[in-house]
């Protein structure tokens, strides 16, 4: 898959694509005889792989980190889920203060409406008078 069509099915730039590629966020991708990117399954789900991650807010700097863990092979597995597991916890950790931001925005609205609600009915009495 060239990487025209690697950036369309993934909704990234080409110039994303190739940023990803050379900080070290995915492997490097293999070239056709013509010198053009050529991504196979496995960069594709690299690339799936991180956008999903970058997506949640993983720092690129981390997903560096586990991609050059994963290309040191399998000794680093240990490493990897390490730092996978304390990932999901500052994750976890900003779900919940998101969590915690949508309630407050909840209660902010529903504030709103019941003001709302109030002067409608005042300017219809006002209109009945």
């Amino acid at each position: 898959m060239l990487i025209a069509e690697a950036s369309a099915k993934f909704d990234l730039s080409p110039d994303t694509l190739r940023y990803y590629e050379r900080v070290g966020l995915i492997p490097r991708v293999n070239r056709n005889k013509s010198g053009i990117r050529d991504y196979t399954e496995e960069d594709c789900r690299w690339v799936e792989y991180i956008k999903c991650m970058r997506g949640v807010g993983l720092p690129i700097e981390i997903l560096i980190e586990y991609v050059a863990l994963y290309q040191q092979g399998d000794e680093t597995i240990g490493a990897r889920k390490e730092l996978l597991i304390e990932q999901h916890k500052l994750l976890a950790r900003k779900m919940e203060e998101m969590k915690k931001g949508l309630e407050r925005m909840d209660d902010k609205i529903a504030r709103y409406e019941q003001t709302i609600l109030k002067k409608e009915k005042m300017l219809s009495r006002s209109k009945t008078q």
